[in-house]
C-alpha cells in the first residue's frame, strides 16, 4: 500500500488513536500526541494542516513504525 497523499491532521490523529495515542497539548499549529507506557512515554508532534505534506507524513510514520518495531508498510495497513 502506498503512502496516502491527502491525509489531514484530523484524519491522522483519529487513526493514531487506534494505537492508544492521546492528544496532550497544542501550541500554535502543532499538536502533541503521547502514548503512555508503564516504563515511559512516546511523543510525536503533528502539524495541524490539511493536507499534511508528504515528507512530513513520511517522517511521522517512520518514527512511529520504528518505535513499535514494525515496517512502515505494516503501520500504514494497520492505520488506513
Amino acid at each position: 500500500m502506498k503512502l496516502p497523499r491527502d491525509i489531514s491532521s484530523a484524519k491522522l490523529i483519529t487513526a493514531l488513536k487506534k494505537l492508544d495515542y492521546i492528544e496532550t497539548r497544542q501550541r500554535g499549529s502543532h499538536i502533541r500526541l503521547t502514548k503512555k507506557y508503564s516504563d515511559g512515554e512516546h511523543h510525536i508532534t503533528i502539524p495541524n494542516h490539511d493536507p499534511i505534506k508528504i515528507g512530513t507524513l513520511n517522517s511521522i510514520l517512520n518514527d512511529i513504525s520504528t518505535h513499535f518495531g514494525i515496517t512502515k508498510q505494516q503501520l500504514i495497513e494497520k492505520l488506513f
